[in-house]
């Protein structure tokens, strides 16, 4: 699929659409992530059975090691348990890595209408839609060291993705080379150079995403961190 054509714009815009509609209501119930939960994971699960019954899944391109692969079971575990660190990774991961995807997706030669077209945007624009349900929706907000976390977290992704390609031969993560289509890669320089460089940029996108959340956290005062004395 060509970047901007009808059916990308289309995409783009019922995700905006979707994420948008977020902060319509005050508190979004447990049933409403966990319905996007069901949503997305069987959506995956779909896509993968499809690779299995087409003969074409392989170690070397099917495994869960792109970031955005990541994100995607990440979310499902966060929209369906809540659970503090999912959500913190769901935030950083899917408002990065997943947006670039929605943005600049590369299908490798997958046009609308095919089942891959439909499970690659609901998936990745899923995964969007989830931080922002969780973050805004449902007030569960990244707490103290989450960009740390995160991208520790980025980190450890990508050394088990680099361990696959030396293994299977693959490209997770774009460790190897760019993607065929455009990205914003392309403007960080010749390998391995946008691997750092890349790196920085995910360091300082995290840090921008934690900003809104950081007047609202709770600092001690200096009496309040002293230790008790012994009386």
């Amino acid at each position: 699929m060509e970047l901007l054509s009808a059916e990308h714009v289309a995409a783009v815009g019922v995700t905006a659409a979707a994420a948008a509609a977020v902060p319509a209501a005050r508190r979004w119930p447990v049933g409403a992530s966990r319905g996007l939960a069901l949503l997305i994971g069987a959506t995956y699960a779909v896509e993968h059975a499809s690779f299995v019954v087409r003969g074409t899944w392989s170690l070397d391109f099917n495994l869960p090691l792109h970031l955005t692969d990541v994100v995607t079971i990440v979310s499902v575990l966060a929209l369906w348990t809540a659970r503090p660190l999912l959500v913190e990774l769901t935030w950083f991961w899917a408002l990065t890595a997943s947006l670039q995807a929605v943005l600049t997706p590369d299908l490798g030669g997958t046009d609308f209408p095919e089942l891959l077209y439909w499970t690659f945007f609901i998936t990745h624009s899923g995964a969007v839609v989830a931080a922002l349900l969780l973050v805004v929706g449902r007030r569960i907000e990244p707490r103290p060291g989450a960009v740390r976390r995160a991208f520790a977290a980025t980190l450890a992704v990508a050394a088990a993705a680099a361990t696959a390609n030396l293994l299977a031969g693959g490209n997770y993560m774009w460790l190897r080379e760019k993607p065929e289509a455009g990205s914003l890669l392309d403007v960080m320089g010749p390998w391995p150079w946008y691997i750092l460089s890349a790196a920085v940029l995910a360091l300082a996108l995290f840090t921008l995403l934690d900003l809104p959340f950081r007047r609202h956290r709770p600092t001690l005062s200096p009496e309040r961190t002293e230790k008790p004395r012994a009386r």
